[in-house]
């Protein structure tokens, strides 16, 4: 990454300051700590206070609020006061919070029950029912919540099936700990024993074997099967049908229903033919949004469009409403021939550079096309751009290789700006080659864009003959790497994959041998010049092995060419629906993104845009194999099984 040259004397200090905090030495980090006039003098301090506040002992809360009304509106502000309100919620001291608290701009969950708790103990009357939801939408439970959903229960306002519908919903996302705490919750004639929903979850054959016979007597008896029902599912969803087939007359109509989403649900996402008409089976019983989705992915691949547009009108209006299960709306009303229903909901989303919209424009004529270019930023706007605090201590953080600061530092600068500072600050961070931040920033805006900016094609003398000599369209290039890195060559993923690429070491190492090429070193891959030719090479790979289709070579490049080739249907499958329908969360953004960038930069690049649609094409019947696609070496993303 290119940064301005030199750095400021006192840049030692801010380094020393962090190792000190890294490490827990105080009276180091307390040595360093004083400001001296650098432009990231509240770093230190911040370090010293949040060391002080992790130590719950004697917290200054004078010098806490100096700091704080200082460096009012800062990142290090928020992530302070943060802190502190933590640790204030943690220790009870409920005043001090409620005293704070509203001058946090985004609180994370656990700190809004603490505040819930706060507001309960001060006798809050209106504030049972407001968190009500929180019932029915946390899984992901932290610890101050927990206080605030039992209120919920011992003031009545939660009934035994709502505890029960908790219980099922924990389990279903593996959080046993979470449902055993809410079933003891239920009245003292269902709670099950303190064991058996472990033992259920843990061995589901064995359960539903060893079940009594009169095991729907109870509302645990029921319950406790479902849930192995369900677990069950999760790795064998014909065999718990068939488990379920045995059961089902003795199960309650609401139980039957929940059971076949469950199997429903779980067949889907491997991509099972039955999962369509389980979930049919299934009826109006409620489920999540994730099976909601599913059960519009399941119909897509079975061609149900009446399925389609009957399974997105029973979800809940904000996920209804989403691009998505619009776009797929949209397009299940054309197909039964209800045209002007079909173009309202197309218009709707129309207009964007995102996959359903581009998608949606094409259904209605349309082609995409860039928007106007932005009005020149003068050289004031660039200036106080540039001079505004929150930029100057992003571009100082990055100089210092504090990459991760300087991104947040950032990110908080970029909120409530308007245009013309987001387009400014883009193309101060493009000048100084922070091309993340620059499509960060660019990406923000609302009515004024320039998206030169938004989808930067940097490193095209390295770039642009690599894509040429292995024949590939630039635009899917550039595409796949905006998606990968954001330009940014020191990128490392969490899984390992590396630089503009993102390569995994694996699979830089098996393209290399297939290229010839001597002593491979996991260090190749941090060189932009190396790191492009391995990637490119590889997407050439993938897509001849894949029918040289960029859909499948694009999921190939983050999880894998045998999954990729797996994830086929035994017909003739349309891209978007196979897009779609990628079981893994993941690959099945990436793959939209990615694609929906090669539009986007094939209009920059060669000033019109192809069809998208044209572009996902058709993806041909899988034929059951995995053959044909050489090493099963991992791809850029995920890695293959």
């Amino acid at each position: 990454m290119a940064m301005p040259a030199g750095g400021d004397p006192g840049d030692e200090r801010i380094l020393l300051a962090k190792d000190a905090a890294r490490t827990g030495d105080r009276h180091r980090l307390a040595l360093n700590a004083p400001p001296t006039g650098h432009v990231l003098d509240p770093y230190p301090e911040y370090w010293a206070l949040s060391n002080q506040i992790a130590r719950a002992g004697d917290v200054d809360f004078e010098r806490i609020r100096d700091f704080l009304q200082r460096n009012a509106g800062s990142w290090a502000a928020e992530k302070l006061r943060s802190e502190w309100l933590r640790s204030l919620g943690k220790r009870g001291e409920f005043g001090p919070l409620l005293a704070e608290y509203s001058k946090l701009e985004q609180p994370e969950q656990d700190i809004k029950c603490y505040h819930y708790q706060a507001r309960l103990y001060s006798g809050d009357p209106a504030l049972l029912e407001e968190i009500r939801p929180l019932w029915f939408s946390l899984v992901d439970t932290p610890a101050s919540c927990i206080p605030v959903l039992q209120a919920l229960v011992s003031e009545g306002l939660i009934s035994p099936d709502e505890t029960w519908g908790r219980v099922r919903r924990l389990m279903e996302a593996k959080r046993n700990a979470g449902a055993r705490a809410v079933a003891n919750w239920l009245p003292a004639d269902q709670q099950p024993a303190a064991s058996d929903l472990d033992k259920a979850a843990a061995n589901p054959s064995t359960w539903l074997d060893r079940m009594p016979a009169n095991f729907a007597a109870s509302r645990q008896g029921r319950e406790l099967a479902l849930v192995a029902l369900a677990r069950l599912a999760r790795d064998d969803p014909q065999g718990a049908y068939a488990r379920y087939l045995g059961l089902n007359e003795r199960l309650t109509t609401p139980d039957r229903g929940y059971a076949l989403g469950q199997i429903a649900w779980q067949a889907a996402t491997k991509l099972m033919p039955d999962a369509n008409a389980w979930f049919r089976a299934a009826g109006d019983t409620p489920m999540s949004e994730e099976q909601a989705a599913w059960r519009v992915r399941a119909a897509l691949r079975a061609g149900d469009w009446k399925t389609v547009k009957a399974a997105v009108e029973a979800m809940p209006a904000e996920l209804r409403n989403q691009p998505d299960w619009t776009y797929w709306l949209g397009r299940a009303e054309a197909a039964l021939g209800n045209r002007e229903v079909s173009r309202k909901a197309f218009e709707r989303i129309a207009g964007h550079p995102t996959f359903y919209s581009i998608l949606a424009d094409e259904e209605l004529g349309r082609t995409f096309t860039l928007p106007k270019k932005a009005r020149a930023i003068s050289s004031d706007e660039f200036e106080q751009t540039r001079q505004a605090p929150g930029i100057q201590r992003a571009l100082a953080l990055f100089r210092l290789d504090m990459r991760t600061e300087a991104a947040r530092e950032w990110n908080w600068t970029m909120r409530n700006r308007d245009d013309r500072f987001l387009i400014a600050a883009a193309q101060l961070a493009q000048q100084l080659g922070v091309y993340d931040r620059a499509i960060n920033a660019a990406d923000r805006t609302r009515s004024e864009h320039d998206y030169s900016l938004r989808y930067l094609a940097p490193y095209r003398d390295r770039i642009e003959p690599n894509a040429r000599q292995r024949d590939l369209d630039t635009g899917w290039v550039y595409g796949l790497m905006r998606q990968e890195s954001r330009f940014v060559t020191a990128a490392r993923s969490g899984v390992g994959a590396q630089g503009l690429m993102q390569i995994m070491p694996a699979t830089g190492q098996w393209v290399a041998g297939k290229l010839g090429m001597k002593g491979y070193n996991v260090g190749w891959l941090q060189d932009p010049d190396t790191n492009v030719m391995l990637g490119t090479t590889y997407m050439r790979m993938v897509l001849e092995g894949l029918d040289n289709h960029p859909v499948l070579a694009s999921a190939a490049y983050n999880a894998g060419p045998g999954r990729a080739k797996r994830w086929k249907d035994v017909k003739p499958l349309e891209g978007a629906i196979y897009a779609e329908s990628i079981p893994f969360g993941e690959t099945r953004d990436y793959v939209k993104k990615v694609m929906a960038n090669s539009i986007v930069y094939a209009a920059l690049l060669d000033g019109r845009a192809p069809s998208l649609k044209a572009r996902l094409g058709t993806i041909s019947a899988s034929d059951g194999s995995t053959a044909g696609l050489g090493s099963p070496a991992p791809g850029a993303g995920l890695g293959d099984e």
